[in-house]
């Protein structure tokens, strides 16, 4: 038996020289001096009245006692290690990993977060934005994507869809919202490059059977089609709901009250089995309650 005065430092200190047969490397994976190695390894030998090492002038090397002892102590330890480990999960940091439009992140995403590390402060959250559907999605725990097409896989899980809405700053806004939908003849109309006949698209729906744009701008993210509008390059399509803080900030204004409707929607796709990383799951739920609580 071992004696009750028998330090765990001692123990874990003989088990890992008794690995590696140095009390240099064993300091050092320690984070320990050579000395107090030594010293450690003295005072258990002493408790046990057993010589565990033989030492030599470069090296040691285990007693037949001294093998023994490891033997059986050995198991003990690691069981040990894995029960403090156990019982030490709650404060082990995790991570999440998540991809989505860059757009969509600084709009909605950024600010549905506020919260997050007060209740899980424990999970670190990796985000990874994309700039457009053909950016190769980086592998990631789960992602939101922007899709035309009905997604129907289990593991997907339907967000909102998109509409768009004809918008411009102030200033133009005061220069043509007196001329209908002759205004879309006198400035630059300014569309996302995904969705090129966007504005016919529009026309057509509203019956503006005269629709004649004096230029069409295409660019190649939806924050720069914001921005181009923002600063009174001319009329956008903006996606709603995702740019609604433009609005109520008053940044944008919209020209009519005709929103174009889309096939468009966002999915939360989970890419983990949450039963490995319940850690996942815990961020799908926050984003699904986060879009169900504006919904409603």
């Amino acid at each position: 038996m071992i004696p009750l005065h028998t330090s765990m430092r001692g123990l874990r200190c003989f088990c890992v020289a008794a690995e590696c047969l140095s009390f240099k490397e064993t300091a050092k994976r320690l984070y320990l001096t050579p000395s107090a190695v030594s010293h450690q390894i003295k005072q258990l030998e002493e408790s046990l009245n057993q010589s565990l090492f033989i030492r030599q002038t470069r090296a040691v090397t285990l007693t037949e006692v001294g093998a023994r002892f490891y033997q059986a102590i050995e198991p003990v330890m690691q069981q040990l290690v894995n029960t403090v480990s156990e019982f030490n999960q709650s404060d082990r940091m995790l991570e999440v990993s998540i991809s989505m439009p860059e757009f969509f992140a600084s709009e909605l995403f950024m600010p549905k977060l506020i919260g997050w590390s007060s209740k899980y402060p424990n999970i670190n959250l990796k985000l990874e934005t994309i700039k457009s559907r053909s950016d190769m999605i980086k592998h990631t725990d789960a992602s939101i994507m922007l899709s035309g097409k009905q997604q129907t896989n289990a593991d997907v899980y339907d967000l909102f869809p998109i509409t768009y809405i004809p918008a411009c700053n102030a200033q133009l806004h005061a220069e043509l919202s007196s001329q209908g939908f002759k205004a879309l003849t006198q400035v630059p109309l300014i569309l996302h490059k995904a969705r090129p006949y966007a504005w016919h698209q529009w026309a057509e729906n509203v019956g503006f059977d005269a629709f004649q744009p004096k230029q069409i701008i295409q660019l190649d993210s939806m924050f720069s089609v914001a921005r181009a509008a923002e600063q009174g390059l001319g009329i956008a399509l903006i996606p709603l709901p995702i740019s609604q803080a433009w609005f109520d900030n008053g940044t944008l204004l919209s020209l009519f009250p005709h929103p174009l409707f889309s096939h468009d929607r966002y999915y939360l796709i989970r890419h983990t089995n949450e039963q490995q990383r319940p850690e996942v799951q815990l961020l799908i739920d926050w984003i699904l309650k986060s879009f169900h609580d504006e919904s409603h």
